[in-house]
């Protein structure tokens, strides 16, 4: 998974309504949380990336 794919998800995320909550989002989708850590320096970093690019 690329960091634009990260990015992706977690816009994807958004826009249908689902949780964005760190331990949500750890349970129901590990391979995102686990990526996106790699890429960024926190879950918060992820999410506002998403929402600026």
């Amino acid at each position: 998974m690329s960091v634009a794919d990260v990015v992706s998800h977690i816009r994807r995320l958004k826009t249908s309504g689902e949780s964005l909550n760190k331990k949500k989002v750890k349970q129901t989708n590990p391979q995102l949380m686990q990526n996106a850590l790699f890429y960024f320096p926190s879950w918060e970093h992820a999410i506002q990336s998403a929402d600026s690019v």
